[in-house]
């Protein structure tokens, strides 16, 4: 049929000359045909010829010699010299000016964001509250380089700062989010990043960001610590998380289903800390009175808590 036709019937052909085991030269031809717009190999056509041609071989490549104890094997992430002098708030803040008068699609603005991000992982958060006053600043194009940059420091200075940021109300939601989403990807958490952001879980309205974003923090947190059940910050969030549980993750009305599907979904989230609450979870799914939903997101949470729990010797049977 017309539709399964050939749109464009190509050809190419190339002559090669090899001299003493090396390409001399290379002649290529290539053309095109439209095919609904041809006749007898007539039509829409286009032809490129092209040349290469070998002018001179080098007699010897020169190189420097690498001595094999500066060799070392390490990870493809991106890495950055690691400079003995102190970073002063007074030159962080001039990076935030840089950036906001570069053009922002240039090389000079992405090598100063990254300048930016790894210089505020060496301020103290005393620092860095003197450099958010400073340098809250929106740029002429509405952007805050600052808001960007302190989701990839990944220090529990900034962890701290960003929290305070969003208890403060001081940034668009949008902006808000993205600082929860961020904390999914800090490689190495600290039980001070914890505790800093425990409390956000209680503050009024917090967003399915907020619990997921936190927890997810605490399971990498869990992952790293063998006895992180011992760790009084990670006790504080899985408390709070159980509070909202209520004992057995009754509720009223949808308004309150939604809430606790997603208390439930960040306990799952949690992961080896969520053992702690095994016994209200069991509760929570086998009470034939809750509603289906609810008893499912309670088994759900179950997902990342230890074989060693014996989840089987904790859900009735045959319920």
């Amino acid at each position: 049929s017309q539709s399964e036709q050939q749109i464009l019937s190509s050809q190419l052909e190339c002559v090669q000359t090899v001299k003493d085991r090396v390409l001399a030269e290379a002649k290529c031809t290539e053309s095109n045909l439209v095919t609904p717009f041809s006749w007898k190999g007539s039509g829409a056509k286009t032809q490129t010829r092209s040349s290469l041609k070998l002018f001179q071989v080098e007699t010897e490549t020169l190189y420097k010699k690498v001595d094999s104890e500066d060799l070392y094997v390490t990870s493809m992430l991106y890495e950055r010299e690691q400079t003995e002098r102190e970073v002063t708030g007074g030159e962080v803040t001039e990076l935030v000016w840089k950036l906001c008068l570069a053009h922002s699609a240039s090389f000079e603005t992405a090598d100063l964001f990254m300048a930016l991000v790894f210089e505020l992982r060496h301020l103290s958060l005393e620092a860095l509250k003197v450099l958010w006053q400073r340098s809250s600043f929106k740029c002429r194009d509405n952007w805050q380089p600052l808001i960007d940059a302190l989701p990839s420091c990944a220090t529990e200075a900034c962890v701290v700062l960003m929290k305070e940021i969003i208890a403060s109300g001081e940034v668009e939601e949008d902006k808000v989010e993205y600082f929860f989403w961020s904390f999914s990807f800090i490689p190495k958490p600290t039980s001070g990043m914890i505790e800093s952001l425990a409390p956000l879980l209680k503050s009024p309205g917090a967003s399915q960001s907020c619990f997921l974003g936190v927890t997810a923090l605490l399971h990498r947190f869990c992952s790293a610590y063998n006895s992180c059940d011992d760790v009084p910050a990670v006790q504080s969030v899985m408390m709070i998380l159980g509070k909202f549980l209520g004992g057995n993750c009754a509720v009223q009305d949808s308004e309150g289903l939604s809430q606790m599907q997603l208390v439930l979904k960040a306990i799952g989230n949690a992961g080896l800390a969520a053992a702690s609450l095994a016994p209200v979870l069991s509760l929570c799914a086998s009470l034939k009175s809750n509603p289906i939903e609810i008893r499912l997101a309670a088994i759900q949470a179950f997902r990342r808590v230890p074989c060693s729990v014996r989840v089987s010797d904790l859900l009735p049977a045959g319920d």
